[in-house]
């Protein structure tokens, strides 16, 4: 049966009707470190918990509580603040965790927290809260970390700007303009270059896109964090992966069922692919969808020959082949795919069930489910990372 996601996901428009308102230590020559392990970090926004899954047998292998100050937090809030908070949860829940990245050293996990809103730094051997960065806005979205470990780079939603923060002492370091309520933040291949984008104020019906705000991808020098130039788009700009020569973008656009082609050298799409409804996705009518996406989700493979597309409202996965763009299968998963992760092997592709409370592991090569992963209550952003083994001991023994 079909979870009440249209009344889970609401909380996904609540922050856009905010706006204007309201590293490890040493080792001896004696003392070899053990080996980092690859996992996937699971965020589960309503519980507040990351599970942490195993790559190489994808068993979970337990989950952290990265909310253990939150009465803390709720008592610091201004009335303002507060109010905010409250009108959100008014909406039947809270979004705890939005996105989280491991240090290099796989030791300590940066968590951007929704609706508190912050970024946090968790010692994972300790569980210590080492630092704690509150954003200028009222909702923490999703974030990047720079290649070399040394920065995160963060959306602040309701003031139409990313921040940059020093992954080692949690201070600002930089600050740059998006569009109206940006969303993701990803560094191109090679690093050379970093994206936002953002989707527009998504509590405003389909028929006011005009009213949203400037929907746009941002590039980013990240050496500087100075904007070197803007594409505009007609509809938010949902998850999207980047060619290695950093000339195509494949991208979710709000309301499409389906996603787009773009040639970022001439900056125009190239091809507009349409997917196929599932059998509830074309009863539901376009402002029933979760922050305007009828598919949010879209990964790329190790060798850059298949996408993964998350069905959203069609509750499917679907595996397409490039450049061709063909559609390899549709696979039925169930309640509302939500994101799509490569596995670090290029191998896998991890797709988050939030109605269901699972991760669904999806082999590129035949377009077959081989696993499905339990993890905690409303998983969304997935992320892989490499952790050290005496953080892994510490974890709660619970799926999340």
């Amino acid at each position: 049966m079909r979870s009440p996601w249209r009344r889970r996901l609401a909380l996904l428009a609540v922050p856009a009707l905010l706006s204007g308102t309201l590293l490890g230590g040493a080792v001896g020559p004696a003392q070899a470190a053990a080996p980092l392990r690859n996992v996937l970090m699971v965020g589960n926004a309503y519980a507040g918990t990351v599970s942490f899954i195993d790559e190489q047998t994808f068993a979970n292998l337990g989950s952290l509580n990265v909310i253990p100050d939150l009465q803390q937090r709720l008592d610091e809030m201004t009335l303002v603040e507060r109010t905010a908070y409250e009108i959100v949860r008014g909406q039947n829940g809270d979004k705890f965790v939005d996105d989280m990245f491991l240090s290099l050293d796989g030791k300590i996990m940066y968590v951007s927290r929704a609706n508190l809103p912050d970024v946090v730094a968790i010692d994972l051997v300790t569980h210590r809260q080492l630092w704690r960065f509150k954003l200028e806005g009222y909702h923490a979205d999703h974030m990047a970390m720079s290649p070399d470990g040394t920065k995160l780079i963060v959306s602040d939603t309701t003031v139409n700007k990313a921040q940059v923060v020093d992954a080692r002492t949690g201070t600002e370091v930089a600050e740059f303009p998006t569009g109206s309520y940006p969303h993701a933040n990803d560094y191109s291949p090679d690093g050379t270059k970093l994206y936002n984008s953002s989707i527009g104020t998504v509590s405003l019906p389909q028929w006011m896109e005009w009213a949203k705000g400037a929907k746009q991808l941002t590039v980013v020098d990240p050496a500087t964090f100075k904007v070197t130039r803007v594409y505009n788009f007609d509809h938010g700009v949902r998850p999207a992966v980047f060619t290695a020569d950093n000339k195509t973008m494949y991208a979710q656009l709000s309301y499409l069922n389906g996603f787009i082609e773009y040639d970022l050298v001439a900056g125009r799409i190239v091809r507009t692919v349409t997917m196929p409804y599932g059998s509830d996705g074309a009863s539901i009518s376009p402002d029933d969808y979760p922050g305007n996406s009828a598919h949010h989700g879209m990964a790329m493979s190790g060798d850059s020959a298949k996408l993964c597309i998350a069905g959203t409202i069609d509750d499917y996965a679907a595996i397409v082949s490039r450049p061709g763009l063909t559609t390899d299968r549709i696979i039925p998963l169930g309640d509302i795919p939500y994101w799509s992760q490569t596995s670090a092997d290029g191998r896998y592709c991890y797709v988050s069930l939030s109605g269901e409370d699972e991760v669904a592991v999806i082999s590129y090569a035949t377009a077959q489910v081989v696993a499905r992963v339990p993890v905690g209550d409303f998983p969304q952003r997935e992320r892989n990372g490499k952790a050290a083994p005496e953080a892994l001991a510490t974890l709660d023994a619970s799926a999340g």
